[in-house]
């Protein structure tokens, strides 16, 4: 074990111009401007929202204006301008008449029409959306329900804004309906994350707490942006540099956002910015499990690996210690991309810290191979006893505020709520809780979902939510499939491109409120598994005929079922809360939550202390052997990834990414050595080419990898092929591609 003390990270200043003036950076004075601008007809409500809400925005959920970590104000330009959602008005009846000119729209117009006032439906053949009224809605949504066999339903849910209440009223009633095929959108993000936490230490949840981030030894940012996706996590790094906290990227792009940034909750570094970076570790797209394979060969031949830990609560090493001395350097290399000494420098580094918090992303979950990659982090961190202390942990950082608890009220096809499987005794549990009869038959998940549409073989699907038209791979391929489902229900709040999708029949549209408006208030669970109250915010006037996201779904069911009435009707949300907490031992507090600043953190702020691993046998956690994966691409091609500028999911905000150095939608991120490889310049216009589609970009040079693309996603789906990791089913989103002249 090594003596030496932890390697410091250094506290500097980003800028000695003030406010960084002259750099490619977001502007947030000027961004705050625009959202107080959009929301000027519903200031009031707006600031009761931003003040007492959860935020609805990414997964740190801070609530109001503050955290339970940090002192000030806690407030991002991702929650801003999300804000309008919440405060439009409704559009009329009248603005979708036409379907033809909405098929014309992209999503950002699609929305800015507002929000839904009542129910609508289309029919195939139509000239467009035409009103209806709630009675006739549900009765035509139930009559179809029960005229569709279970097998033949599909049942999905997104996260934006959704809350517990909802998840959990979602699943129920796609199970009293008879069927198992529900699933979530963490599907495409994070469930590789839930299968290879469990494989190895028995829960699918971030192991440590936000406040672990400040002041641990190493931060680890692997496969992550987090500048972009979760920009207010930024200010917990400004305070981890300010108490010596050494940060490592590990990524195939430099990120400008995670060089430095400019907090603008902190004077000081909303006057002069904040590095944030000190060590950038250019990992191929695909080689992370060769690069953490490399670390550990470094710990064995050192003797840095803490086997006090190992063979106390730990088993599998001596596998996993006999399989990287066997590697070669040359395949290490080779596969990670990773220079020798850069890898041996991360073993140091990691080494000599007494403490370490890995954060990683959808760089790490969305592959062939995504469950394995996060078995290879829970295997650095086993291999010194880094999880279940104070300043350690694997956080796996979610991308909405609600999502985590998406999966722990039991929205997917394998589990019920608490996240527990479909086993005869959990069923019957369940059957007593809910007085009805469980369906045993497995259900689908959502790529198989869309698969089996594909095949003609749904003929009712319930979309809580969400756009899977804009977020599969292969478009294309999404649109064919939903044309063939006789009744697509879509429960939104406002209209998505996936909404005027051509289907077999009906299209049935059911506005719902938002989180802000439901009756009760709603409960979200953040990415430390902190679950955060809600209350109704006053003020807002009542949005046509829209009904709360929680209830709806119920009365479909009861509809089509009119024996389930007992089991699904609720008087408000708080009806719920104390039907969760006694069914869901996880959520265990749930029902006490009721005003403003309410949480609690289930777990407490640290899972697995002391060594042990309660999901596991014996307790112990498991090392896994992996191989690394080392991807072919043909000569003359390259690979592309994806990444996320100004956005929020699918939400495009900005068609510039002024955290990446103002790179705008259509931009291709690509190397020097490549541009002068294929004897083109900076900026041209170029066409990708993949195996399933083709898309106009301009080339723009960056700081990546030689032979790695980047672009910016959703647009590029229309590149990306149907491939899944078939542990979790989480799509892969990268693809081999070639760049033509234009």
């Amino acid at each position: 074990m090594s003596v030496n003390p932890p390697v410091r990270g250094n506290d500097r200043i980003a800028s000695l111009a003030p406010f960084g003036l002259g750099a490619q950076k977001p502007h947030h004075m000027l961004e705050m401007v625009e959202v107080l601008w959009e929301n000027r007809d519903s200031l009031p409500y707006a600031w009761r929202i931003l003040n007492k809400g959860v935020c609805d925005g990414c997964s740190l959920g801070p609530r109001g204006l503050k955290d339970d970590v940090i002192e000030g104000t806690h407030l991002c330009t991702t929650r801003l301008k999300l804000l309008r959602l919440n405060t439009m008005p409704a559009f009329t009846p009248a603005d979708v008449a036409d379907i033809a000119h909405l098929r014309r729209m992209d999503n950002r117009q699609l929305q800015a029409l507002g929000r839904i006032p009542c129910p609508l439906v289309y029919r195939k053949g139509d000239r467009g959306f035409r009103r209806i009224s709630w009675d006739d809605a549900l009765a035509l949504a139930g009559g179809a329900l029960r005229a569709t066999p279970p097998e033949r339903q599909a049942w999905f849910a997104t996260s934006r804004g959704i809350t517990n209440e909802v998840y959990y009223a979602f699943t129920k009633a796609a199970r009293l309906a008879g069927t198992n095929n529900v699933d979530l959108c963490a599907r495409l993000c994070h469930q590789a994350t839930v299968s290879g936490l469990k494989a190895t230490i028995g829960v699918g949840a971030p192991t440590c707490s936000l406040k672990d981030l400040i002041g641990t030894d190493l931060l680890l940012l692997w496969g992550t942006d987090i500048a972009n996706n979760q920009p207010v996590t930024m200010k917990y790094l400004a305070h981890a540099k300010a108490q010596g906290t050494r940060i490592v990227v590990i990524n195939p792009v430099r990120e400008k956002g995670l060089e430095s940034y400019w907090v603008p909750s902190m004077p000081k570094s909303a006057l002069f910015g904040t590095t944030l970076m000190d060590d950038f570790i250019p990992v191929a797209v695909g080689g992370d499990i060769a690069l953490l394979n490399g670390v550990l060969k470094v710990l064995v031949e050192k003797g840095q690996v803490d086997r006090a830990y190992v063979d106390a609560h730990t088993k599998n090493w001596e596998a996993v210690e006999a399989h990287v001395q066997a590697m070669t350097w040359d395949d290490i290399v080779r596969d990670s991309g990773v220079d020798k000494a850069k890898i041996e420098w991360l073993a140091e580094l990691y080494a000599r810290a007494t403490t370490c918090v890995t954060i990683y992303s959808m760089g790490i979950t969305q592959h062939t191979f995504g469950t394995e990659n996060v078995e290879a982090i829970v295997n650095l961190h086993l291999s010194r006893g880094m999880i279940g202390r104070p300043k350690t942990g694997i956080l796996p950082i979610r991308g909405h505020s609600g999502v985590q608890g998406g999966g722990e009220c039991g929205v997917a096809p394998g589990i019920l709520p608490g996240g527990i499987p479909l086993t005869e005794e959990n069923l019957q549990r369940f059957e007593g809780y809910w007085n009805t009869t469980l369906p045993r038959t497995p259900g689908l998940t959502t790529m198989r979902m869309v698969e089996r549409m594909d095949q003609g073989g749904i003929d009712f699907l319930y979309n809580l939510g969400g756009n899977l038209f804009a977020v599969l791979p292969d478009p294309a391929w999404v649109a064919d499939a939903y044309a063939k489902v006789k009744l697509r229900i879509h429960q939104d709040i406002v209209f998505n491109t996936s909404t005027v999708l051509e289907g077999a029949d009906t299209v049935l549209v059911l506005p719902a409120q938002t989180r802000y408006e439901q009756r009760g208030g709603g409960t979200s669970t953040n990415t430390e598994r902190r679950i955060r109250f809600s209350p109704e915010i006053a003020g807002h006037p009542q949005v046509g005929e829209s009904r709360p996201e929680y209830e709806i779904p119920c009365q479909v069911v009861m509809a089509a079922f009119p024996g389930t009435t007992e089991q699904l009707s609720y008087r408000d949300a708080s009806d719920l809360r104390r039907e969760i907490g006694a069914t869901v031992p996880l959520y265990a507090g749930i029902e006490t939550l009721s005003k403003a600043g309410d949480w609690i953190q289930w777990g407490g702020e640290q899972l697995c202390v002391g060594g042990k691993f309660p999901g596991m046998p014996e307790e112990k956690a498991r090392f896994t052997v992996l191989e690394p994966r080392h991807i072919e691409v043909p000569d003359g091609a390259f690979y592309l990834t994806t990444r996320r500028g100004k956005q929020f999911n699918s939400i495009v905000i900005k068609d510039h990414d002024p955290v990446q150095g103002g790179k705008k939608r259509d931009d291709l991120l690509i190397s020097a050595a490549d541009l002068a490889k294929l004897g083109l310049t900076d900026g041209i216009r170029a066409r990708v080419v993949s195996d399933i589609g083709k898309m106009e970009v301009n080339l723009r040079e960056a700081d990546i990898r030689a032979g790695v693309l980047q672009a910016y996603w959703p647009e590029c789906n229309v590149l990306i092929g149907r491939r899944i990791d078939p542990r979790s089913e989480e799509p892969d989103y990268n693809a081999v591609v070639r760049i033509e002249r234009i």
